[in-house]
Protein backbone atom coordinates (compact mmCIF):
# COMPACT_ATOMS: atom_id res chain seq x y z
CA UNK A 1 0.00 0.00 0.00
CA UNK A 2 1.13 3.17 -0.85
CA UNK A 3 -0.07 6.31 0.81
CA UNK A 4 2.29 10.07 0.55
CA UNK A 5 2.06 12.79 3.22
CA UNK A 6 4.42 16.05 3.25
CA UNK A 7 6.56 17.34 4.92
CA UNK A 8 5.78 20.43 6.67
CA UNK A 9 8.28 22.44 9.34
CA UNK A 10 10.75 19.25 9.10
CA UNK A 11 7.62 17.18 10.03
CA UNK A 12 5.80 14.37 9.00
CA UNK A 13 2.52 12.72 9.69
CA UNK A 14 2.60 9.07 9.78
CA UNK A 15 -1.04 7.98 7.77
CA UNK A 16 -3.42 6.54 10.86
CA UNK A 17 -3.56 2.98 8.93
CA UNK A 18 -0.04 2.49 9.03
CA UNK A 19 -0.02 3.77 12.83
CA UNK A 20 -2.99 1.18 13.34
CA UNK A 21 -1.21 -1.35 11.56
CA UNK A 22 1.80 -1.30 13.64
CA UNK A 23 -0.24 -0.62 17.21
CA UNK A 24 1.85 3.24 17.17
CA UNK A 25 0.11 5.42 19.83
CA UNK A 26 0.65 8.90 21.00
CA UNK A 27 4.26 9.29 22.50
CA UNK A 28 5.39 5.81 21.51
CA UNK A 29 9.52 6.50 20.87
CA UNK A 30 10.18 5.64 17.13
CA UNK A 31 13.71 4.68 15.97
CA UNK A 32 14.55 6.07 13.14
CA UNK A 33 17.73 4.60 10.59
CA UNK A 34 18.63 4.75 6.93
CA UNK A 35 18.81 1.89 5.24
CA UNK A 36 20.00 1.33 1.58
CA UNK A 37 18.61 4.89 0.83
CA UNK A 38 15.00 4.61 2.37
CA UNK A 39 13.97 5.98 5.85
CA UNK A 40 13.28 3.38 8.09
CA UNK A 41 10.45 3.61 11.39
CA UNK A 42 10.48 1.26 14.22
CA UNK A 43 9.41 1.23 17.46
CA UNK A 44 10.99 -0.30 20.72
CA UNK A 45 8.95 -2.99 21.14
CA UNK A 46 9.17 -4.14 17.29
CA UNK A 47 12.92 -4.01 18.33
CA UNK A 48 12.61 -6.13 21.35
CA UNK A 49 10.33 -8.79 19.31
CA UNK A 50 13.50 -8.93 16.67
CA UNK A 51 15.84 -9.51 19.61
CA UNK A 52 14.04 -11.76 21.43
CA UNK A 53 12.99 -13.89 17.71
CA UNK A 54 16.90 -13.97 17.34
CA UNK A 55 17.47 -15.31 20.89
CA UNK A 56 14.62 -18.30 20.68
CA UNK A 57 16.81 -19.48 17.99
CA UNK A 58 19.79 -20.34 19.94
CA UNK A 59 18.21 -21.55 23.53
CA UNK A 60 17.51 -25.21 23.33
CA UNK A 61 13.49 -26.11 23.03
CA UNK A 62 13.22 -27.83 25.83
CA UNK A 63 15.28 -25.72 28.27
CA UNK A 64 14.12 -23.96 31.40
CA UNK A 65 13.97 -19.92 31.36
CA UNK A 66 17.56 -18.81 32.80
CA UNK A 67 16.26 -16.17 34.37
CA UNK A 68 13.96 -18.86 36.76
CA UNK A 69 17.16 -20.90 37.12
CA UNK A 70 18.77 -17.51 38.31
CA UNK A 71 15.79 -16.73 40.73
CA UNK A 72 16.11 -20.29 41.65
CA UNK A 73 20.06 -20.35 42.31
CA UNK A 74 19.60 -16.63 44.48
CA UNK A 75 16.89 -17.81 46.69
CA UNK A 76 18.75 -21.14 47.47
CA UNK A 77 21.76 -18.93 48.21
CA UNK A 78 20.15 -16.73 50.26
CA UNK A 79 18.41 -19.67 52.32
CA UNK A 80 22.05 -20.70 53.22
CA UNK A 81 22.56 -17.25 54.62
Amino acid sequence: MNITSNLSNGRAVIPVVFRQQLDIKDGDQLIWTVRHGELVATTRRAQLNKAQALFQQFAPKDSASAADELIAERRAAADTE
